[in-house]
């Protein structure tokens, strides 16, 4: 017997808002499968507005108004089922974020989670990384937002630590994130790895995938300190506009995947890591699973 159901999930992130749809194919005596059906990409960036004046604007307020409508009509379209909306640190740290949510739900009828850091964390950890990556190896995993980063210990499929830090694509755009943070990074890193022989970063975050497919590299294969050290260099002898015209970069991502590959960069000099492997993952899948799973339990008490 087989049953294929559409679960979506929101993700209201610092730099743009997200919503991706997924199928939910299960077939009797098989393993469940989950299937990416349409992914929509809206540059909002919210962060631009919180992290400086500590609330959002008017202006995006109402983009933000606009989006959800026209998420929640997509939904619709598309028959979804199921769906979960999350907001990360830009929301969170918004002095009308209670008020928007409140808005979102009255306009829109889509019903907001704000996350903390260490939840973010948690959700984007509990994605299907296993089957990306190797149950005898170590990894430092790297998930880079606008305006927080999530970094999880794996140890032979364990998490064995994991911290959220207000290092972001978004705060160093705007120069707001102090040298203090990061010290405490790389003593964080340092420590958490520090058991451990032989590490390997896993990126996830629209740069780091961009970046994996500007580099031509085939699926599971890693990116090294070397090449994504000198892709660095390079983007950084470009102006902003030579990045959208010669090198093809939309023009929200022509600035943030500058201070993105520092903090990929950072983690793996820090980490002692030599490859970072990207498994095109994050916050939205692990929104799909944990609807899914959430469902399933639900279902058998």
């Amino acid at each position: 017997m087989l049953s294929i159901k559409k679960y979506a999930a929101i993700d209201i992130g610092s730099n743009a808002v997200r919503l991706l749809i997924s199928n939910i194919i299960e077939e009797k005596g098989k393993p469940v499968q989950f299937k990416k059906n349409s992914l929509v990409r809206v540059p909002i960036r919210l962060g631009a507005d919180v992290f400086i004046k500590n609330k959002i604007s008017k202006e995006n307020t109402q983009r933000i108004l606009d989006t959800m409508l026209a998420f929640k009509l997509l939904m619709k379209s598309h028959k979804v089922a199921k769906y979960k909306a999350c907001a990360t640190s830009a929301m969170r740290e918004s002095k009308n974020g209670k008020k928007i949510v409140n808005l979102v739900l009255e306009h829109a009828g889509i019903s907001i989670d704000v996350i903390g850091g260490e939840e973010e964390a948690a959700i984007i950890a509990a994605t299907d990384l296993n089957k990306f990556i190797d149950g005898n190896k170590t990894y430092l995993y790297v998930d880079v937002g606008g305006g927080s980063t999530e970094f999880t210990v794996i140890h032979r499929g364990e998490q064995v630590a994991s911290k959220s830090f207000k290092i972001g694509t978004v705060r160093l755009l705007n120069d707001m994130v102090k040298k203090e943070a990061w010290e405490e990074l790389q003593d964080w890193i340092a420590n958490s790895v520090k058991p451990y022989d032989k590490i390997d970063v896993l990126g996830s975050g629209g740069n780091i995938n961009k970046i994996f497919k500007i580099s031509g590299k085939a699926m599971g294969k890693p990116l090294t300190y070397f090449y994504l050290s000198s892709y660095y260099h390079q983007l950084q002898s470009y102006s902003y506009e030579q990045r959208i015209t010669e090198l093809s970069l939309n023009q929200d991502r022509a600035d943030v995947i500058i201070p993105a590959m520092r903090i990929y960069l950072s983690a793996m000099k820090w980490s002692g890591s030599k490859y970072i492997y990207v498994p095109k993952i994050g916050l939205a899948d692990g929104i799909i699973k944990s609807i899914y799973y959430d469902t399933v339990s639900s279902n058998t008490q």
